[in-house]
């Protein structure tokens, strides 16, 4: 499986802005934007005295920041974008909805990972469950009424046994429900545009593929 393997916090960099791609590194000191903000190479800090970046420049970054985001790779965030193409409805937040139904977002949306590169990692280890089967593929997309949960074998893992103090204090979106007690969570529903909070402008990676 195609996976990328650099430094995610020069992604952050890149982008300008706070992707939190590692979890709580990203709420301290150590977060590379708060050391260091401006882009990556050589070049990194002439960057930011550069003229205005052309149109193109901005679909294309805006399609980028969506990528990294969610960890999808440009072949099957292109596959996500044809499904929402087809799909009743607004394209922009369709691929957002798609994106937010992969398995490995749901798993750290309910708390039960710091990251969705931990939610993937997890999973690949099979330590999760949905709708009574083990599951181990991170990119399956989930529907309404779909159950994930912590496997019983994996509770007594080092990294779960003190999760479940944690999730008592954490709060899930409103289309997602938590059972910290049993460490699982339900999908109420698949989300529409205004229940999805992350930074991206999904108008402009519209007009990006559809030079």
């Amino acid at each position: 499986m195609a996976r990328y393997t650099g430094s995610v916090c020069k992604l952050c960099r890149r982008e300008g802005m706070k992707l939190f791609l590692k979890g709580e590194r990203c709420m301290s000191p150590k977060c590379a934007i708060e050391r260091r903000a401006y882009a990556p190479g050589v070049h990194g800090r002439q960057a930011q005295f550069r003229q205005r970046t052309s149109d193109y420049g901005l679909q294309l970054r805006e399609k980028q920041r969506a990528r990294r985001i969610y960890g999808v790779l440009e072949r099957q965030f292109r596959r996500y974008y044809d499904i929402a193409l087809r799909s009743r409805g607004q394209t922009g937040a369709n691929l957002l909805a798609i994106l937010e139904s992969r398995f490995d977002n749901i798993v750290y949306r309910l708390g039960l990972a710091d990251s969705r590169a931990q939610a993937r990692h997890l999973i690949q280890h099979n330590h999760f469950m949905l709708n009574g089967r083990r599951l181990n593929v991170p990119s399956a997309l989930v529907k309404a009424g779909d159950v994930i949960t912590v496997r019983e074998a994996s509770k007594q893992n080092g990294y779960f046994r003190g999760l479940t103090e944690v999730l008592e204090h954490r709060s899930v979106p409103e289309w997602l429900q938590l059972d910290p007690a049993t460490m699982s969570g339900t999908v109420l529903a698949i989300p529409a545009r205004e229940q999805i909070d992350v930074p991206i402008s999904e108008q402009l990676i519209v007009e990006f593929y559809s030079r």
